[in-house]
C-alpha cells in the first residue's frame, strides 16, 4: 500500500484523528499565540488543504476565516473537532461536536481526571457522550497530533514555532505533551523529520498503544518513537509492538519511572525479582523493540535507524586517528554487547605500508600520520571494510569536518566508500560544521561527536535488526486444568499440584509427629532433611524451620521438635501441619524457576541461580509465558553466571535440557491459571549432570 492509497480511506476511528478532511476548532482564537489559535495558524502557515472551521460565537471571523457560533451549524461534514475551551465549558463543547457528527475529538482542555475526583467525574460524562456518538477522543489534557504529509496540525505544540516541520518518516507517540514537544525539537535538531506525532494526555479513550499500532501500519512512517509513563493495557501494547515488528519498523521506547518498585508478591522471591520495569523491558525485547535509558539515547538510536539501513549483525569495525578513542570505543562496544572481529594480518601489513605506525586489528589506529594526506584515511577504511564483512563501521576522523580543505579532499572518496558498501551502516565520529554535516548525511553517513554514544547507537540498531528478524510464533498453552483454591497451598500440596503439570520433585513424605518423621527418614534413607510444613510460612529457613544432614532417628526426633518450636514461636498464627522429610541431596547446581502474573502484561516466567544466590546475585532472566523449549534454553544461557551451569573450573555440566523442560512446564502452568494464581516458584530446582528435580515449591493465591 502506498502513501496515497491508504490516506483518508476511512474517516472513522484513528484515521479521523490523523487524517481528517475537515476540522472544527471549538474555542478558536483570533490570537494565534493562544491555544485556541495555534492550530489554525499552523495549518494556514503550512497551506493545508484541510478545511478548518473556527467556532467562536463572539466573532464573525477568526484569523481571516469565517467563524461559526457552534459546530452543529457549520452545515458541512466535519471529521474532527478540536476542543480549546475552559474546563467549565468543555461538556457543552463536546455536546456541540457530537451534534455536528464528528468522528474524532482532540481535547486540549485540562482540569479533568488529572485534577481530582470532580474532574474525573466530568471526564467520565464527556467520554460517555463521545462513545454514545461513535466518535473517538484524544485527551482530555492532550497536546494533540499532527501529520506532516497531509499538513494537518491539530496541536498547540510550541515546537511548531520554529516553522512548519518538514515531511519525514519518523512517527512519535508520547503520553506527555511537554516531553513530546521537547522530543520534537531534539529530533528535528538531529537532522530528522517527523511523519506523524501524537501526545495522548489523560487517555480517557485513545491510548498510546493504539496510536503506535496505527503508525506501524502507516505507509508514510518507517521508524517509531514511544514515550510512556504508564501502560494500562498491556495486551494492546504487545499487539502494537508485534504489528510494528511484522511491518519491519523499528520501535524505540523510553519508559519513565524505572526506579519505582514494581508489583511485588511478598510471599515469593519471584514477585520481588520480577517487578514491572523488568517485565516491561522483557515485553519490549520479545516484541523486537528497544528500551532506552535517556532521551539522548532515544534520539541517537532513532537517528541510527532513520536512514532505513540497519546492520545485518553485531559486528563493528572501528577505524580511528586516535589510540585513546580506540580504547574508549572498545569499552563501549564490550558494554553494549557488540563484536569487534579482527582484520587479517595481511590487511594490517598493507595499511602499514602507507602508515608504518598504524596499529591494531580492530580497532585500527592510523595515528596522526594522515594529517599530511587525508586520502590515506579513506584508503585505510576501504582496506578494512574489504577484509571481511561487518555489520557497521565507525570512522573517528576527529575535527576534519571543521576544515574545508580536508572536506574537499575527502568528499569524493567518502562518497565512493558509501556507494561500495551500500548495505553497511557507516558512522562518522567527527566534529563538523552544520553545512558539512548535512553534506555527509546526504551521502548516507551517520554523524556523531561522542564515540561512546556512536557505538551504543550502532549496537542498538544492530540488536533491533536481529530482534525483528526472529520468528513471532507463540507456543500453544498445554492442557492443564486450572486450580481452584481460596488460599495458598502448603509446600506438599504445591508440589502435588505442580507434579501434575510435569514438574519433577525429589521424594519426600509428610509427617505430623516425631514418630512419623523417623519412619519417613528411614524410608527415604539417611542423611535426611526435614522442613516445617505450613502454607503461612513461605521462607522456612528464615524462621529456623529447616534441619539438614540428619543422620539417625535421634537427630530426626530432636530436629522435629526444634523446627516445629521455632516456627510456632516465629509465626504463632500459622497453621502448622507438621514437617516434610526428604533425603539430603548432595551435588548439582541450585537454580530458581518461578512465574508471576504481572498486573499489566499477564504471566511471566523467571529463571536464575537459586538457593542463597537468588537475592544476593539477582541474576535472573524473564520471558512472557508460556515459552517454547528453545526460548527456555535461551533463558538459561542468558544469565550472567551461566558458566556455573556450563562446567566452570572443571565442574560437571548441568543438564540444560532438564532445566529447560522445567521452565517450560512452569510457564505453561502459570499461563493456564486464572488471575487468582499470583505466583509459583521452585527454589531450588537442583540441576544435575543428568536430570534434575525441585526441592521446594510454592504457589501463591491472591486475596479476592
Amino acid at each position: 500500500m502506498n502513501a496515497q492509497t491508504n490516506r483518508n480511506a476511512n474517516p472513522g476511528g484513528l484515521d479521523a484523528l490523523f487524517r481528517p478532511r475537515s476540522i472544527a476548532v471549538i474555542g478558536a482564537s483570533d490570537d494565534s499565540r493562544k491555544i485556541g489559535g495555534r492550530p489554525i495558524r499552523y495549518m494556514q502557515e503550512a497551506q493545508s488543504a484541510v478545511k478548518v472551521y473556527p467556532v467562536n460565537p463572539t466573532r464573525p471571523q477568526v484569523q481571516g476565516l469565517k467563524a461559526y457560533s457552534s459546530a452543529a451549524v457549520i452545515g458541512e461534514p466535519v471529521d474532527q473537532a478540536i476542543i480549546a475551551v475552559p474546563a467549565r465549558q468543555a461538556e457543552e463543547a463536546v455536546a456541540d461536536a457530537c451534534a455536528a457528527g464528528v468522528r474524532s475529538i482532540v481535547m486540549f482542555t485540562a482540569g479533568f481526571a488529572e485534577a481530582g475526583e470532580e474532574g474525573a467525574a466530568a471526564q467520565a460524562r464527556i467520554l460517555k457522550m463521545i462513545r454514545d456518538s461513535g466518535a473517538r477522543l484524544l485527551g482530555p489534557n492532550a497536546m494533540g497530533s499532527f501529520n506532516t504529509a497531509d499538513r494537518i496540525f491539530s496541536t498547540f505544540s510550541t515546537a511548531m514555532d520554529r516553522g512548519t516541520p518538514a515531511v519525514g518518516r519518523v512517527g512519535m507517540v508520547s503520553q506527555s505533551g511537554a516531553v513530546g514537544s521537547y522530543l520534537q525539537n531534539l529530533v528535528i535538531s538531529r537532522g530528522m523529520a517527523i511523519s506523524k506525532f501524537v501526545a495522548t494526555g489523560n487517555e480517557a479513550d485513545v491510548q498510546a498503544a493504539e496510536c503506535l499500532e496505527w503508525m506501524a501500519q502507516d505507509a508514510d512512517t518507517d521508524v517509531l518513537m514511544l514515550y510512556m509513563e504508564g501502560c494500562r493495557n498491556g495486551p494492546a501494547l504487545v499487539r502494537a509492538l508485534r504489528t510494528a515488528r511484522r511491518m519491519k519498523k523499528p520501535v524505540i521506547v523510553f519508559k519513565a519511572g524505572r526506579t519505582e518498585a514494581g508489583q511485588t508478591v511478598a510471599a515469593s522471591h519471584t514477585g520481588a525479582l520480577a517487578g514491572s520495569v523488568q517485565v516491561f523491558d522483557t515485553v519490549l525485547r520479545e516484541a523486537g523493540a528497544w528500551s532506552c535509558q535517556t532521551l539522548t539515547e532515544m534520539v541517537d538510536v532513532t537517528y541510527a535507524c532513520a536512514q532505513g539501513r540497519l546492520p545485518v549483525d553485531k559486528t563493528l569495525a572501528i577505524i580511528t586517528v586516535s589510540g585513546g578513542v580506540g580504547v574508549m570505543s572498545t569499552d563501549a562496544a564490550m558494554e553494549a554487547g557488540i563484536e569487534l572481529p579482527p582484520i587479517s594480518k595481511a590487511t594490517l601489513a598493507a595499511i602499514q605500508a602507507e602508515l608504518p605506525l598504524a596499529v591494531g586489528l580492530n580497532p585500527v589506529d592510523t595515528t596522526a600520520q594522515t594529517v599530511g594526506d587525508r586520502t590515506i584515511l579513506t584508503r585505510t577504511v576501504e582496506r578494512v571494510l574489504r577484509d571481511r564483512p561487518f555489520g557497521s563501521a565507525m570512522l573517528f576522523f576527529s575535527n576534519v569536518g571543521r576544515n574545508a580543505k580536508d572536506m574537499a579532499i575527502l568528499a569524493e572518496p567518502l562518497a565512493a566508500l558509501r556507494a561500495e558498501f551500500s548495505q553497511m551502516q557507516l558512522a562518522l565520529c567527527v566534529q563538523t560544521t552544520p553545512e558539512f554535516k548535512q553534506q555527509l548525511e546526504g551521502l548516507g553517513y551517520l554523524i556523531f561527536e561522542d564515540p561512546a554514544f556512536c557505538v551504543k547507537a550502532l549496537a542498538a540498531a544492530a540488536k533491533l535488526s536481529l530482534l525483528r528478524a526472529l520468528p513471532l510464533e507463540l507456543p500453544d498453552v498445554r492442557e492443564i486444568e486450572p486450580i481452584s483454591l481460596r488460599q495458598s497451598p502448603d509446600e506438599a500440596q504445591s508440589k502435588a499440584i505442580l507434579a501434575k503439570a510435569r514438574l519433577p520433585f525429589a521424594e519426600e513424605h509428610v509427617a505430623a509427629t516425631a514418630d512419623e518423621a523417623v519412619a519417613a527418614a528411614e524410608a527415604v534413607g539417611y542423611p535426611a532433611v526435614i522442613k516445617v510444613l505450613s502454607a503461612q510460612i513461605a521462607h522456612k529457613s528464615e524462621v529456623g524451620g529447616v534441619a539438614l544432614n540428619l543422620k539417625d532417628a535421634a537427630a530426626v526426633r530432636e530436629a522435629f521438635a526444634r523446627v516445629i518450636g521455632n516456627a510456632g514461636q516465629a509465626e504463632p498464627d500459622a497453621d502448622i501441619r507438621g514437617v516434610t522429610v526428604a533425603p539430603m541431596i548432595v551435588g548439582g547446581v541450585q537454580t530458581i524457576i518461578g512465574a508471576h502474573r504481572d498486573s499489566t502484561f499477564g504471566p511471566v516466567v523467571m529463571f536464575g541461580l537459586g538457593g542463597i544466590y537468588t537475592e544476593i546475585l539477582k541474576d535472573t532472566v524473564l520471558r512472557t509465558a508460556p515459552v517454547t523449549r528453545e526460548a527456555a534454553l535461551d533463558m538459561i544461557r542468558s544469565i550472567r553466571t551461566f558458566s556455573i551451569l556450563d562446567g566452570a573450573r572443571g565442574q560437571e555440566k548441568a543438564d540444560l535440557d532438564a532445566i529447560a523442560d522445567a521452565i517450560v512446564a512452569v510457564s505453561h502452568f502459570i499461563a493456564a491459571q486464572g488471575p487468582e494464581v499470583e505466583s509459583v516458584e521452585i527454589n531450588p530446582f537442583i540441576a544435575l549432570s543428568k536430570g534434575g528435580f525441585g526441592v521446594d515449591a510454592l504457589i501463591h493465591i491472591g486475596q479476592a
